[in-house]
């Protein structure tokens, strides 16, 4: 038996019962509802901690490599090269300041802190600098792996592609600094016109 209009939505001619809309809003109507942030947060904290462990995982294994590769210029394995300490330095540093990044904004959301219309830059924010940290971790980390790296069988192609990924996986950088320049500077993200 179908349900009469009152309990039930047309959608684009479609119909679509009413228990399987989660919410409607009007047409032009801005903002972002709890519904939206929930979704927002879920998926750029959930991308941006992919990512972290991606780039953590290539640390790992970059630390360890470089504890056994030699070079004919050095006496020891290349653990010992002041450059490949100082690299290795910046890498673990970085990984640190986004791990950090991310704990705070998580720890934040779980604790209902009110941040009010500032959420979508905290998660943008996060997102971004989860993406350009780990990007930069997993790049140099390739630098330090050498001409090996790039192979299949050395199984860091496959990592640095996937690294690479973050840089474009939403939100990209254009609309992350879109999203946090307009909520600074008190504009709102879906004022329209967007540019002009």
């Amino acid at each position: 038996m179908r349900a009469t209009q009152s309990q039930d939505t047309v959608l684009d001619g479609a119909f679509v019962p009413d228990k399987y809309i989660t919410r409607v809003v009007d047409p032009g109507a801005g903002g972002v509802d709890l519904f939206v942030l929930g979704i927002f947060a879920w998926a750029l904290m959930g991308f941006a901690n992919v990512y972290y462990g991606n780039a953590q995982h290539v640390l790992d294994l970059t630390v360890e490599a470089v504890k056994g590769k030699t070079a004919l210029a050095v006496t020891r394995s290349m653990a010992y090269h002041p450059e490949v300490q100082h690299a290795i330095a910046e890498m673990v540093i970085e990984m640190e300041s986004v791990g950090a990044h991310l704990d705070r904004i998580g720890d934040d959301w779980s604790n209902g802190v009110d941040h009010g219309m500032a959420w979508p830059l905290k998660f943008a924010a996060a997102k971004h600098h989860a993406a350009e940290g780990t990007w930069n971790v997993v790049d140099a980390a390739m630098d330090l792996q050498g001409g090996f790296s790039i192979f299949k069988t050395a199984g860091f192609e496959r990592l640095w592609r996937d690294a690479r990924l973050a840089k474009i996986h939403p939100t990209n950088k254009a609309l992350t600094m879109e999203l946090v320049g307009k909520t600074a500077l008190g504009i709102s993200p879906d004022e329209a016109p967007r540019w002009g």
